[in-house]
């Protein structure tokens, strides 16, 4: 297998993705056929089972977009069955020690180096490229350990040492609330934890991820070094467009009534 996120990110460039929450296929087909990078489907928080997922990947065949999956919790059995119906990287949430950047890891890697189970059904093709994927499998899968606690900020330096974690995520949101902020994801003392987490990891040469609410902090935050840029959410986009073409349509509405009267 060959991973188009990673290679993007080896040669410098940055790659843009959305994050899904509704579990159909017809929106993993639709923002594919948009032509994001990669989507960032969220089982941690979506209400995906893994049949649901499964058909969600199969609406993505085709498209150049690359599916990352973030599992509900660090477990091996989780990572497995995200693995093996094809996703090209896992994000685990709530990383905050060393020990569960390693664990992780081990949990994403065929034996001897971890213990993820053997069977790659559709990953790949269903056994046809079965040879190939165990060539290429550990390489190129995206390892992304997910820092929002202030446990995962104080140990940024020796989560991003273990080998194997390539990139890590970071979680605003996760990190307000933590901090005391809860729901303000620019807040300084976010900022600020944000900003260490990333010296970090430039330093260990490790992809940066984050996600930006919306269009407006992309700049900045590609500025500051991240590669990996999730902009907004499929169900964000929906209810934002919704709202605002209601919002000018009762404005019509009521105008046209006042004419009337």
């Amino acid at each position: 297998m060959k991973n188009p996120l990673k290679e993007i990110v080896r040669n410098g460039g940055v790659a843009i993705g959305c994050l899904v929450h509704i579990g159909h296929p017809e929106i993993t087909e639709m923002l594919s056929n948009v032509g994001y990078d990669f989507l960032f489907i969220d089982a941690e928080h979506g209400p995906f089972g893994i049949e649901t997922l499964q058909v969600m990947l199969q609406a993505m065949s085709g498209t150049k977009t690359v599916p990352i999956i973030r599992v509900p919790w660090n477990e091996p059995g989780l990572i497995k069955l995200a693995l093996d119906i094809g996703a090209y990287g896992i994000v685990v949430p709530l990383v905050s020690s060393k020990q569960d950047a390693e664990n992780f890891v081990r949990a994403m890697k065929y034996p001897p180096t971890g213990i993820r189970g053997v069977m790659p059904r559709r990953a790949s093709r269903y056994l046809l490229d079965i040879k190939e994927y165990f060539a290429t499998a550990d390489k190129e899968l995206l390892v992304m350990v997910q820092i929002e606690t202030k446990e995962g900020v104080d140990n940024i330096s020796e989560i991003l040492s273990v080998d194997g974690v390539d990139a890590y995520s970071l979680g605003p949101t996760d990190l307000s609330a933590a901090y005391g902020h809860i729901g303000e994801m620019t807040h300084p003392k976010v900022e600020e934890a944000i900003s260490k987490v990333l010296e970090v990891g430039k330093k260990a040469h490790k992809i940066g991820s984050v996600y930006c609410r919306n269009v407006d902090l992309v700049q900045k935050r590609i500025e500051q070094g991240f590669q990996l840029i999730v902009v907004g959410s499929d169900w964000g986009q929906l209810m934002g467009s919704a709202q605002e073409s209601l919002k000018k349509v009762r404005g019509l509405v009521n105008d046209f009534g006042r004419k009337i009267h």
